[in-house]
């Protein structure tokens, strides 16, 4: 199966490849690749690649392909401060042109990642399957709901779109993301000594780690279509609901010496909610989720101790999002509207 994965060199991306690859797939990716100056540890894996930004796919792009992993993403709101109308002009309006051009050149299979992050502000007491109502309260979430409602309409008897709600992802990755809570908390507490809370420690979060979100591409790549045509599917697992205390107490238990220590602002986060995985692994029997919350503490940990990882890294231009984009427009590199200008 030959299948282009978007965004192939962004945080999920970068670990997607090699396992891809390792199934048998034939792989190409396509991504502008905002983050080439960030490599975090090795180089990702080299595979023959489009770079071009998703907003400039055209037809051929797209032909010869099985499937399409749609990846491809402003995964970090703050971004959305440079250009307000970017979060809908890439992840919403972008994403729903290039599923309409897969399906115009016959591309079989569509992969959108979507989040769990829909169900937004739900409250404690509810478990969320597939059919919660959704309740976004960023940018980023409005932007999935908004995908799944125009690219659901377009599924036919050759076009099969595929919705994966993934949890909360962490994880070490070539092109690591500090600002997801693992891997964040993890940062801090290894670097200053503080596990920096920015809630009370209450919300409910379902986490996940990348290579479980991969596992659940894979699945979805494999199964026979009437299985996956026009499937919406949380991806995580039941026993990966935690509270934000919970995580904090992972890394307690990890990196040595450190305490917990709250923001001026702490309170509960309005972004609350638990979320039910049983469809997931009713639909793919072969999914399983091997990383747990405790183990991908443990991976940042040894990953940071590892690369030496100081707080001017992770908080400074190099691998903090936001202020690595701001400086490659002070620089004339990029415009505002993130297109390259070298």
């Amino acid at each position: 199966m030959r299948v282009l994965v978007t965004g192939h060199r962004g945080f999920i991306g970068t670990v997607m490849v090699p396992m891809l690859l390792k199934e048998g797939f034939d792989v190409v990716g396509l991504d502008t690749d905002l983050y080439r100056y960030c490599t975090y540890g090795d180089e990702a894996v080299q595979i023959p690649s489009i770079i071009k930004d998703v907003r400039d796919v055209e037809k051929e792009d797209l032909e010869g392909f099985d499937a399409i992993i749609h990846l491809a993403a402003l995964s970090n709101d703050p971004l959305g401060n440079i250009n307000p109308d970017l979060t809908f002009d890439i992840n919403y309006r972008a994403s729903v042109r290039l599923a309409e051009i897969a399906k115009e050149v016959g591309v079989g299979r569509f992969l959108f990642a979507s989040s769990c992050s829909m169900y937004g502000k739900a409250g404690e007491d509810d478990i969320l399957d597939e059919t919660a109502d959704f309740n976004p309260v960023t940018p980023y979430a409005e932007s999935k709901v908004l995908v799944e409602r125009d690219v659901r309409a377009m599924a036919s008897d050759t076009f099969s779109p595929v919705f994966l709600r993934n949890a909360t992802a962490y994880g070490v990755s070539p092109r690591i993301r500090f600002d997801l809570v693992i891997n964040n908390l993890v940062a801090w507490a290894h670097t200053t000594g503080e596990i920096f809370m920015k809630s009370d420690g209450t919300p409910w979060r379902p986490l996940v780690h990348i290579e479980d979100i991969t596992q659940a591409n894979i699945c979805a790549l494999k199964a026979p279509r009437d299985v996956i045509h026009n499937l919406a599917v949380n991806v995580g697992d039941n026993g990966q609901n935690y509270q934000m205390r919970d995580l904090a107490q992972f890394v307690m238990d990890t990196v040595p010496d450190c305490k917990i220590g709250y923001a001026d602002d702490a309170g509960p986060d309005t972004r609350c909610y638990r979320v039910n995985f049983d469809k997931i692994h009713a639909t793919f029997p072969e999914f399983k989720t091997k990383w747990t919350a405790k183990m991908g503490v443990e991976e940042c940990y040894q990953s940071y101790l590892k690369y030496g990882l100081q707080k001017g890294e992770y908080e400074g231009i190099k691998y903090k999002r936001i202020a690595h984009i701001e400086n490659l427009i002070a620089e004339g590199k990029l415009d505002t509207n993130l297109r390259w200008q070298l």
